[in-house]
């Protein structure tokens, strides 16, 4: 497993500098950034970063999820392959299920809880054929806390399989920062 994971970062960095676009600014600024090997380099607390980072843009309703998972797992310097892998755990087929889900418990939460939305969320309804009215503001307020609570229990889930099996999820301790470069 570990030498196909390789073999995919090998490719995709290799991708990243195809000869037809290495020379062009404007993909030099982007590809630059992602083509950063350690941000590759799989050690439990990328990884645990990357995966909370991906699973919260996985519950999202948006288009291109990936895209805002890659910016934001290269700002919080996790790891890129995670961060897109934790994406796809929505796809054509589970998409319809997590809504509803998603849906249900920010009911819940609206009416066990008493979490108040705004007004003109509230009033925002749609028909499901075969399911009925929803109220835009319970999915919103499920969306948000399904992935919420995805990304906190991605992080020590994958720091308990590192303990379990260090040898598949190293720990890497960073190099310290020599004295008066800053922090």
């Amino acid at each position: 497993m570990k030498k196909r994971y390789l073999r995919l970062v090998r490719q995709t960095l290799k991708s990243l500098r195809h000869r037809r676009l290495r020379d062009r600014p404007w993909w030099q600024a982007i590809s630059k950034p992602i083509a950063n090997r350690a941000l590759w380099i799989p050690c439990r607390d990328t990884v645990a970063t990357g995966l909370a980072i991906g699973l919260f843009f996985a519950m999202m309703l948006m288009p291109f999820q990936m895209i805002p998972a890659v910016l934001f797992a290269m700002r919080f310097r996790a790891n890129i392959p995670f961060a897109v892998a934790g994406c796809w755990i929505t796809n054509p087929i589970t998409t319809p299920p997590v809504l509803y889900c998603q849906f249900a418990l920010g009911q819940w939460l609206r009416d066990k809880l008493l979490v108040p939305m705004p007004d003109f969320l509230t009033k925002v309804q749609f028909e499901v054929p075969g399911v009925g009215y929803l109220n835009a503001a319970s999915f919103i307020l499920g969306m948000i806390t399904s992935g919420v609570v995805l990304a906190l229990c991605a992080y020590p889930l994958v720091h308990l399989f590192s303990a379990v099996m260090p040898q598949h999820l190293p720990v890497r301790r960073r190099k310290p920062v020599p004295p008066g470069c800053g922090t």
